[in-house]
């Protein structure tokens, strides 16, 4: 996977210019992001890494458009499909959120709903942003959509409630709500941090059967610099909301740059022998 390259197109899926996010709910201004810079091209696999509060994620929740705009001075651009993300109304941001842009969250029982069925809640885009479909065809699509997902007995699991299934099982109806209306990019919030490594090597292999089969460009975030070798072609390292590295995974990985680069690959953990 790192080995592959992507020739920049004139008009990039994504393009992040400037992004800066600063919180001013304290008595002193807080900057989450700074300065980040981000071209996402169609059919790659962009890794975001750093440690808890690097702002990896509070850039994920921007283009995804999650944040309190109300708590949050903002500015730079979020560009996808000729419009800024980051500056449009409320009417405009939903006609792309859970359509082409989606997004998977790292804890599956605190965004899944405890009271509605799984069904329901995998069909949630479609209800949202593909009304003519009849309820009869929001169905099958949900059921198509968990077994790519890799679950099995999806007719009994699209009955049961969160709580009635396993982590993996969880992160994986996450995995088909996200991908039902095929989005152009998904964002991937430390989807694997609760499972088992079993559960993450199968989740890792399901996003890259994601990204080759339908050509879904994923931003994956992580701390988990071996999980990004795994999967991304293109790493981004953030450290106190700023980019310090950017390169292929394979340039990052073999031959950092920066000492903050250096320390994350020196924790990933080694098997002694």
């Amino acid at each position: 996977m790192a080995s592959l390259t992507f020739a920049a197109s004139p008009t990039p899926l994504l393009e992040i210019r400037d992004l800066h996010l600063e919180f001013h709910d304290h008595d002193r201004p807080e900057v989450a992001v700074e300065d980040f810079n981000l071209t996402v091209e169609a059919g790659e696999i962009v890794g975001i890494v750093g440690e808890s509060g690097s702002g990896k994620s509070m850039t994920a929740m921007a283009i995804a458009g999650l944040l309190n705009r109300h708590a949050l001075e903002r500015s730079g651009h979020i560009f996808f499909d000729g419009v800024d993300l980051l500056h449009c109304d409320r009417a405009t941001l939903r006609r792309y959120q859970g359509n082409d842009i989606a997004i998977i969250f790292q804890e599956p029982m605190t965004s899944l709903d405890p009271l509605q069925r799984i069904g329901r809640q995998v069909e949630e885009a479609l209800r949202i942003h593909h009304r003519e479909l009849s309820a009869d065809a929001r169905y099958d699509i949900a059921l198509r959509a968990m077994e790519a997902a890799g679950l099995s007995d999806v007719e009994r699991v699209y009955r049961m409630y969160p709580h009635e299934l396993s982590g993996g099982m969880r992160q994986r109806v996450m995995i088909a709500a996200a991908t039902i209306s095929r989005p152009k990019i998904l964002i991937a919030d430390e989807p694997t941090t609760a499972l088992d490594v079993t559960i993450q090597a199968q989740i890792i292999a399901l996003l890259r059967e994601i990204n080759a089969e339908h050509g879904t460009a994923i931003i994956f975030i992580s701390h988990d610099l071996s999980l990004v070798r795994q999967l991304c072609h293109r790493v981004v390292v953030m450290k106190e909301g700023r980019i310090v590295e950017t390169n292929t995974a394979r340039e990052v990985l073999l031959h950092p740059r920066e000492d903050y680069t250096k320390m994350l690959i020196d924790a990933i953990p080694r098997v002694e022998l």
